[in-house]
């Protein structure tokens, strides 16, 4: 009878999770067959095989979209502002967390707020006009950087708590200085932690539609969000097109999450082979 309860137990989750696949696939499946579908075939944006394929759509969005420069952009601002982002952070949890006094304490809570407050644009567009970061290539990545360093504190912040004391001690004891013992001793700890925090905010950076929207003014230094909202107001009527575009911004995110993913398994099993 047990046996019984958990066979049907484990059948309705495995139903429950194949069903929730097919809400993420099905999209993405229509989206990649319309991709290849000449205009007429993919007007209704339907499910069904393209009866031939249209490879020269992708050729057709590089060169009419500007996908080059945008993809550049958007490799700049999420490259730049993921390793900024990641370093600070990692180097903010190691001190709150190692020297757990009140002002660390509110020091802390005070950046993970951060995570749930609101931006204010107002203020913060004042703030860029100010540092003269507003337009900017520079100012994106700062702005991106500040948005992921409140979450990433919090994740990296419980991680290094795992981390022994004790290796502190015997890398001052060596004569290890205070950059020295982080880099050489605690970093290379966390980097299953730190590839997952870089890992997420490279991709909330690359989909980030509202801060280009609203500090980019020159099209030079659009993203490919930016880029694809461009095209989609240009060739509305050419689902093929628009489809295309859509495979193309996604597909590095793609790849870069699976990397990811095999790079945090491999890490986390090292470090428990090591441990």
């Amino acid at each position: 009878m047990l046996m019984n309860r958990q066979l049907l137990k484990r059948t309705r989750n495995n139903m429950i999770a194949v069903f929730a696949c097919l809400i993420v696939l099905i999209p993405v499946y229509v989206v990649i067959v319309n991709s290849l579908k000449d205009s007429a075939g993919a007007r209704t944006m339907g499910a069904a095989l393209p009866t031939s394929l249209h490879f020269e759509n992708f050729i057709t969005v590089i060169e009419r979209g500007k996908l080059v420069q945008s993809f550049a952009n958007s490799m700049l601002y999420a490259t730049g502002a993921t390793l900024l982002s990641t370093i600070v952070a990692s180097l903010a949890a190691y001190v709150l967390s190692r020297n757990r006094t009140p002002l660390n304490r509110f020091i802390y809570f005070f950046i993970v707020m951060g995570i749930a407050m609101p931006l204010n644009f107002f203020t913060l567009t004042k703030i860029m006009q100010v540092t003269y970061l507003i337009n900017t290539q520079m100012g994106m990545i700062i702005l991106y950087a500040a948005t992921q360093i409140p979450f990433n504190v919090f994740l990296i912040y419980g991680f290094v708590d795992a981390i022994p004391r004790e290796l502190d001690e015997a890398a001052i004891i060596d004569g290890c200085g205070p950059v020295g013992l982080f880099f050489s001793i605690i970093f290379p700890l966390l980097t299953p932690v730190i590839v997952t925090a870089g890992l997420l905010s490279f991709v909330g950076i690359w989909s980030d539609f509202l801060l280009p929207l609203y500090y980019l003014n020159n099209s030079a230094y659009w993203p490919m969000t930016l880029a694809v909202y461009n095209f989609f107001g240009q060739f509305q009527q050419d689902w093929n097109l628009v489809s295309a575009d859509i495979v193309l911004t996604v597909l590095p995110v793609l790849v870069i999450y699976l990397f990811g993913q095999r790079f945090i398994l491999s890490g986390l099993t090292s470090g428990a082979v090591k441990g």
